[in-house]
C-alpha cells in the first residue's frame, strides 16, 4: 500500500499529540478509528453520565470518520469500554439510537480503568468506504 493511499485524522486531543497518534487512519477501503472519549480539549462532557458520555464520545468519532467524507451509515463495527458493568444499559441505549438503522458488529468490555477516572465509556469504530458488493442480499 502506497503512502498516498493511506490518510490519516486528527481532532486536536491533547493525548494524540503526547502519544503520537492520529484519531482515525484511512487505509484502502477501511477506516479505523481510535479509542474516543467525551473529552473535547481538556473538558469531560457528561462527567459522572455513561449515557451522555457515550454519546459524545460516538459524535467525536463519526465526526473523525466525517473529514473523510463518510457518515454513520459506512459504519461496520463498533467497540464500547466500559468502567461498569452497570452502565451497560445506558451505553446501550446511546448505541442503538446513533446505530440502530446501521446495525454495525459491536463488542462491549468492562475494563478496569482509564487515564482519567472520570471517564466512564471509550469507543472505537471501523467503518467501510469501498462500493458495495453484494446487492439484494436479505437479513435473516
Amino acid at each position: 500500500m502506497t503512502s498516498e493511499a493511506v490518510r490519516r485524522v486528527q481532532s486536536g486531543s491533547p493525548w494524540e499529540e503526547s502519544f503520537g497518534f492520529a484519531r482515525a487512519v484511512a487505509a484502502g477501503d477501511r477506516v479505523l478509528v481510535a479509542g474516543t472519549t467525551s473529552f473535547k480539549g481538556s473538558v469531560l462532557y457528561g462527567e459522572g453520565d455513561p449515557y451522555e458520555q457515550a454519546k459524545v464520545a460516538f459524535a467525536g468519532a463519526i465526526e473523525a470518520i466525517g473529514e473523510l467524507g463518510l457518515g454513520v451509515e459506512s459504519v461496520i463495527l463498533t467497540r464500547m469500554y466500559l468502567t461498569h458493568a452497570r452502565d451497560v444499559d445506558a451505553v446501550g441505549r446511546a448505541h442503538k439510537e446513533l446505530f440502530d438503522a446501521v446495525r454495525p458488529v459491536s463488542t462491549l468490555l468492562v475494563v478496569e480503568g482509564f487515564v482519567d477516572p472520570r471517564i466512564l465509556v471509550e469507543v472505537e469504530l471501523e467503518a467501510f468506504r469501498g462500493q458495495r458488493q453484494y446487492r439484494g442480499a436479505v437479513d435473516s
